[in-house]
């Protein structure tokens, strides 16, 4: 539904003002940094955080995939994560590789989502920076705590039914965690009739603080996976769109989750 596309795009845009950017990937795909335009060699080298064993280990005193019964740290101090782990990207942008719990069974309970759990928490509280994270698609993110400590969420959906039906539960449960701003964001919108059709029933049932449209752009698709080849074309649909996104959102709290 073009989550990754909309974050890459915006902390480029946003670093590109001299903003500092940490973008935090925590989908389970990990494709931010091809779409950040991270080189394929460098991109494929990173380890992310939920499948790094030593690091687990060193932050909660348990390795991963030892054992049930584990005894381990629930709040592990895991200030340095970004100093140690964080990757350079294109145009100054910082980017974090989270990962997600890929063993069948393993529950919630585990080193792995403590250790997660805790570096969003720390992630949250850095001051002066823009704070962009990926979400997994759908709802599920919000019940592994992955929403703490942020006050802005953007639900990005597709101007079809089935995908306004998941924005409408996702939109739902953001505020439920506490997010004080919820906003809208329609991708690939072709016309306003069709953002009016797909926008109409879903701010009829939530009070979205903001409603945003991201234009069908064929240039999008053509220079995928990364942003650099839409960027570079400052005319183009989807990059007007996004540096419009991008001014309206430096105008409140600066922690982002999409």
């Amino acid at each position: 539904m073009g989550k990754t596309t909309l974050v890459a795009g915006l902390a480029r845009i946003l670093a590109r003002e001299n903003r500092t950017v940490l973008a935090v990937d925590a989908d389970a795909q990990m494709n931010l940094a091809a779409t950040l335009g991270v080189p394929p060699d460098q991109a494929a080298a990173i380890v992310p955080l939920s499948r790094n064993a030593d690091l687990v280990e060193e932050k909660t005193g348990a390795r991963p995939g030892t054992g049930w019964g584990l005894m381990f740290r629930l709040n592990p101090s895991v200030d340095d994560v970004v100093d140690r782990f964080g990757i350079a990207g294109p145009d100054g942008v910082r980017l974090l590789v989270m990962g997600s719990l890929v063993v069948p069974a393993m529950g919630c309970l585990c080193p792995e989502n403590a250790l997660l759990a805790a570096a969003v928490g720390s992630i949250a509280l850095r001051d002066g920076e823009v704070i962009l994270m990926d979400t997994q698609a759908g709802v599920e993110h919000f019940g592994r705590a992955l929403a703490k400590g942020f006050g802005r969420a953007l639900v990005v959906t597709d101007p079809t039914w089935n995908a306004m039906t998941v924005a409408l539960d996702a939109a739902r449960l953001a505020a439920q965690m506490g997010i004080g701003r919820v906003d809208l964001v329609v991708n690939r919108v072709r016309s306003a009739a069709q953002l009016a059709r797909a926008v109409e029933p879903l701010a009829a049932q939530f009070p979205f603080a903001g409603i945003h449209l991201l234009p069908e752009d064929g240039l999008v698709a053509a220079m995928e996976p990364s942003v650099e080849g839409v960027l570079a074309d400052g005319a183009s649909p989807f990059t007007v769109a996004l540096r419009e996104l991008s001014r309206e959102l430096t105008g409140a709290r600066e922690e982002v989750l999409a």
